[in-house]
């Protein structure tokens, strides 16, 4: 509006204001932009596939966009797009588990457990099997803490929960981490004396 006529749009104020908007999106846009490695690594992490991890963020980042109206401080972007991120593999889980459990066959040659040399294969397979058997929400702490570096009231602040709730939620999450470890290698263990077993039965 202009200021001597306030009730006739103003063509001066309009293109202003067109520009401004062209701007802030810009700016928006190179944000994004700049977060896209460590979401990549972070969606990879959470999800265990680098294509999944992959999909997840092209559906985050047009989500982004279209709602980056919502974002009030871009200081919080990072946390905002791990947010949008998470929530989308939440939703995902819920539908592969209404529609029961398919696996595409070509996905596979970029999940994180066969995607290392053999040499380190054994740990590393352990590591995402175990991380693969916790709850979305005892991954999601276990990322921003070990993967972000995050600290608990960072991670209080992004996720909206009190800090007693980050600590006990990160204490659940290890200890069932550890668990998974651990019968994970007792499973391998048991699996090679058998083998060991059969091998001499048949000598």
């Amino acid at each position: 509006m202009c200021g001597r006529f306030p009730a006739v749009p103003c063509r001066r104020c309009s293109r202003r204001r067109a520009v401004l908007r062209e701007n802030a999106q810009d700016h928006f846009s190179r944000a994004l932009i700049a977060q896209l490695p460590s979401l990549r690594r972070y969606a990879a992490a959470l999800s265990g596939s680098i294509v999944t991890g992959d999909d997840l963020v092209q559906d985050c980042i047009e989500r982004a966009l279209r709602r980056s109206d919502r974002l009030r401080d871009q200081q919080k972007l990072a946390g905002w797009l791990r947010s949008i991120l998470h929530n989308l593999y939440v939703d995902e889980l819920r539908r592969k588990r209404s529609r029961g459990s398919e696996e595409d066959i070509t996905d596979l040659a970029d999940t994180l457990a066969i995607s290392v040399a053999p040499a380190d294969r054994a740990p590393f397979h352990e590591f995402t099997a175990a991380m693969d058997s916790l709850s979305a929400e005892h991954r999601q702490i276990l990322l921003l803490v070990g993967l972000e570096g995050m600290n608990y009231r960072e991670i209080a602040s992004e996720l909206a929960i009190p800090i007693g709730t980050v600590m006990s939620r990160l204490a659940r999450a290890r200890e069932r981490l550890r668990n998974a470890l651990e019968h994970g290698t007792e499973r391998e263990t048991a699996n090679v004396a058998s083998l060991e077993a059969r091998r001499k039965a048949r000598q």
